[in-house]
């Protein structure tokens, strides 16, 4: 089947979401979509390199599809959250590491539900976005309202005056694949 996609503008895409297999199947689902449809779009998932729950579904779709996938491993995590070894990955001492490099391999991030591990990881890149360190697109994706407490939370802080009304700029909260991309695609071409 020929490629309906063309070029893309965005070459890599790191997806952060939670490892649970115990989580609502609508959300398992959306992860494979998400990834089936990166592997479409010819563009690499970086992730955290785990074969279970969302990230192991999201993977696996990408990598099933022909798509090019990287996963990031802490050591300590290998017994958790599984490398899944179809995928090229490295192996890393610590949490900072895997987020390091997860940051300089990809060009946007995407926040698919998720627990405490997730929202860790989104706000410390919101926060690197907010010091200035970076101007990458951050996509907040469910199509139910998941990422909405979040979203209230950073209002929150926006009308406390303790962050910039600007701020809400540079985050966006979705409730589609489609408008993920294109929410993706408007912000790569103006960052």
């Amino acid at each position: 089947m020929p490629d309906s996609h063309p070029p893309p503008a965005l070459r890599s895409v790191c997806v952060y979401c939670g490892s649970s297999e115990t989580t609502r199947s609508e959300y398992l689902d959306l992860a494979t979509r998400f990834g089936r449809e990166l592997a479409q779009r010819r563009i690499r998932l970086v992730y955290g390199g785990g074969a279970v729950g969302l990230m192991g579904r999201c993977a696996r779709a990408a990598h099933e599809a022909g798509g090019d996938v990287l996963g990031v491993m802490p050591r300590f995590l290998e017994r958790r959250e599984i490398v899944y070894e179809a995928v090229p990955h490295r192996m890393v001492d610590t949490m900072h590491e895997r987020k390091f490099i997860m940051f300089e391999e990809s060009e946007a991030f995407v926040v698919l539900p998720g627990g405490i591990g997730t929202l860790e990881e989104a706000v410390e890149t919101l926060s690197w976005a907010r010091l200035g360190l970076h101007r990458k697109p951050v996509v907040f994706l469910s199509e139910d309202d998941f990422w909405s407490p979040f979203f209230h939370l950073i209002q929150h802080t926006v009308e406390a005056q303790l962050t910039p009304a600007s701020f809400m700029d540079s985050v966006v909260n979705v409730h589609s694949i489609e408008a993920c991309f294109a929410a993706l695609e408007a912000r790569t071409t103006t960052a």
